[in-house]
Parts: C-alpha cells; structure tokens; sequence
C-alpha cells in the first residue's frame, strides 16, 4: 500500500529586521501559499507600526493570517495561539493552498511545529493582583525560588511570562516540561533567514528611526488613550516599553531611542539563540 503524502508546511524563522516577511511573500507567490504570522505582538489590534506589521500593500495580495487576533488589554497565550494556528492550517490545506508560518517567536512556532502539550492552569485574578505590583526582578526572584528550571529558560524581564509561570508553578507545584512529538500529520520544511550580526544592527537602527518617523509614538498614545495601561503597554516590550517610559517622562528622547535600540539586538541575539537549538533548520 502507497502511504499517502503529507501536506507541505513551510516555516520561515529568523531574528527581528532580518528579512522574513519580504521572503515568505515571495515564497508565497511562488507555492500558492497562504501566511499565518508566528509574532507575539503582531497578535494584538492596534500594535502595527511598532510590531512591524505587514501592510495590506505589502501582503500582495497573499492572505495573512493570526495578526489583529486579540485586545491589547488582555493577555495572549501561547495555548491561545496554538489553537487558532493549528486551525488555519487545517482551512488552508483544505482550500488546496501550502501553509507559510513566518515569525520570531520561537515558542509559537515550536508549540505548533512539536505539537506542545501545555499546561491547561486557569489564570487566578487575586494572585495576578499581588504580582502585579511587584517589578520584573522580584517576579524573577519569586520564580527561580519556586521553578529554578523554569527560571533558567524564562526571559527575565517580561512580567506578563514571568506572572504565568508563577502562577503555573502556584497551581502545579512547578511549570511542567513540556511535551512534544514530531508531527505524523504534516511534512514540515524549515527556513532560516540568518544575517551578519552587524549588519543586523544596523538595519534594526535604520528601522527603528523610520517607524519614529511614520508615526510610532503617536499609535502608542492612540493605545494608551484606547484604555491599555501604562503597564501593560510597558509589559508589551521593546519599543511599546521605552516610548510608554518616554511618555510618561522617565526617559529622554535620546534615551528611550538608544534603550530601544540595545534591547532589539539584545532581542535578536536571544532569538537566534532558541532557533540555532532547532537542527531541522536550513539556514540561507
């Protein structure tokens, strides 16, 4: 008996201004593909300028998917991503098309890819209340005390993953391992964008001077004034965290543009780190 050939996934993965959207566009075009975002920021309505949301001029015309899935005020999960992306690729392969994931985000795109088994811990408001007052440090602390392994694998200064871990740990004794196994369903097929770090720096400055010029502040004020908190658009990270500093007049200009700029390439070098981990990608 011939065994039945699996639909084709491809996954385009790579740091932030590497190149990624342009590349899967033109793969797209090529295979008949369709695009779901793989972009734990891009997730959210409102965040477009500053997440580096792909234009409707810039999709041409290929269908992209998981972007403006969720309010702003309200946190997105990776168990929440994983449902709906595991959704579109069922709709997409049904329609006869090839399903593109492009991000970097790496753990949504490893909770799709190994069919993660996460862990189902409904959120606990009063203990969320409590931690919410206390900054990023001592939620660190808080967790390496409760989930030391945990803690080595948690970025250390985002209080949104910080609080879920804990409050998992709370709930579960610690944040279980997540299991995973090689997909039987689907044959997939992963592309790395790599880029000379230096040369990397310089396209996350020049970008981060234009989304300045095209309006960046102005939609974090937009957000703000849409009811997000200072807070929580401080919990978004990166440029949503230093322009909400900068509004709130606890950072200069010059300031908040270097603070945006270090903890970008800071952020580039932890996303190749996680993806250099995964072997199955073929980098170009």
């Amino acid at each position: 008996m011939v065994e039945k050939e699996k639909p084709k996934i491809y996954v385009i993965v790579g740091p932030t201004a590497s190149g990624k959207t342009a590349y899967s566009i033109k793969l797209a075009k090529k295979i008949g593909g369709e695009i779901i975002s793989a972009d734990s920021r891009q997730v959210y309505k409102g965040l477009d300028i500053g997440s580096g949301k792909v234009t409707k001029k810039e999709m041409a015309g290929i269908p992209h998917y998981l972007l403006d899935v969720a309010n702003p005020k309200k946190v997105f999960t990776v168990s929440d991503y994983k449902k709906l992306a595991d959704q579109k690729i069922k709709e997409i392969i049904a329609r006869g098309k090839t399903p593109i994931i492009v991000g970097g985000t790496g753990f949504y795109i490893q909770a799709v890819v190994d069919d993660l088994v996460l862990p189902e811990v409904a959120p606990n408001k009063k203990l969320r209340l409590q931690l919410a007052k206390k900054n990023p440090a001592e939620l660190f602390a808080i967790l390496k005390k409760i989930d030391s392994n945990r803690a080595k694998k948690i970025d250390s200064k985002n209080p949104v993953r910080l609080i879920r871990a804990i409050e998992i740990a709370r709930a579960l004794g610690a944040v279980p391992p997540l299991r995973g196994k090689v997909s039987l369903c689907y044959d997939f097929e992963f592309i790395g964008i790599k880029i000379d770090q230096e040369k990397l720096n310089k396209k996350i400055y020049k970008r981060l001077i234009a989304r300045l010029k095209t309006g960046m502040i102005a939609e974090v004020k937009k957000i703000h004034q849409s009811g997000v908190s200072w807070k929580r658009l401080e919990s978004l990270g990166l440029e949503y965290r230093y322009i909400a500093q900068w509004l709130q007049k606890k950072l200069s200009r010059p300031e908040m543009i270097e603070q945006i700029f270090k903890e970008s390439v800071r952020y580039s070098k932890r996303q190749m780190t996680w993806f250099k981990r995964d072997k199955r990608i073929i980098w170009q």
